[in-house]
């Protein structure tokens, strides 16, 4: 399958593929790729949606602002936007649901994959057990976590959370814009965090790339309110 800028590059099983995505544009062609394993069974924690093509396309072209950086990704699922990080030298950390085994055993096994050494943690929006608090993220992605909206509640006050831990951190997330911006910006003020930056995803994308996805796509940085009284 592709999905973005992905090529398929095998299938390791029944309902499983390999694609892979490339990053960069060269004389001497891309700088690197990342091979990502999805499996068409999962509902949608082992696909590579657009959002994930988009923010990791993000982080790519930061790179040296996210160069040696702390990062954590959310609701990490096939984990593109996280790699890319790591590839780039960044510290990284692949979080998903505590309950989703075989996500999270898909997220050790694409590291392994490409080389990577990301730390894989189970990590449950809205649950205060041991594993946030060993997390200091400057930089926490989302790909397509405002999917859910009753989970936006868990998922905003777990990034308040991690936001606090590390001064000067940020929460950089793509999102199809299913629910309004309304929900979202209300959300963001109950949980004393404010937009920082809005872009439409497409804007970022090369066109080579833009031309394979569809969907309102929106890129955000979100940061704590610290003017809040």
């Amino acid at each position: 399958m592709a999905d973005g800028d992905g090529e398929p590059v095998g299938r390791t099983a029944s309902m499983t593929t390999v694609s892979r995505h490339f990053f960069g544009d060269g004389p001497d062609g891309p700088a690197f790729s990342i091979s990502i394993i999805e499996n068409m069974k999962e509902e949608y924690g082992l696909f590579v949606w657009p959002c994930s093509v988009v923010l990791a396309e993000y982080v790519w072209q930061q790179r040296s602002r996210f160069a040696g950086a702390n990062v954590v990704e959310l609701g990490a699922g096939t984990s593109l936007p996280g790699l890319v990080a790591a590839r780039l030298g960044c510290d990284v950390t692949l979080t998903d649901d505590a309950g989703r085994l075989e996500v999270l055993d898909n997220m050790k096994q694409v590291s392994q994959l490409n080389n990577l050494s990301c730390k894989v943690v189970g990590l449950s929006w809205g649950v205060w057990d041991e594993s946030i608090f060993s997390l200091f993220p400057q930089f926490i992605l989302g790909a397509d976590v405002l999917y859910e909206t009753s989970a936006f509640d868990d998922l905003f006050a777990t990034v308040s959370f991690l936001l606090q831990n590390f001064p000067g951190s940020v929460f950089i997330t793509t999102y199809h814009n299913r629910s309004g911006h309304h929900l979202i910006e209300f959300l963001m003020v109950k949980w004393g965090l404010k937009c920082r930056k809005l872009l439409d995803g497409f804007s970022i994308m090369p066109s080579s790339k833009a031309s394979k996805i569809s969907g309102n796509i929106q890129l955000a940085e979100i940061v704590l309110n610290v003017d809040k009284a």
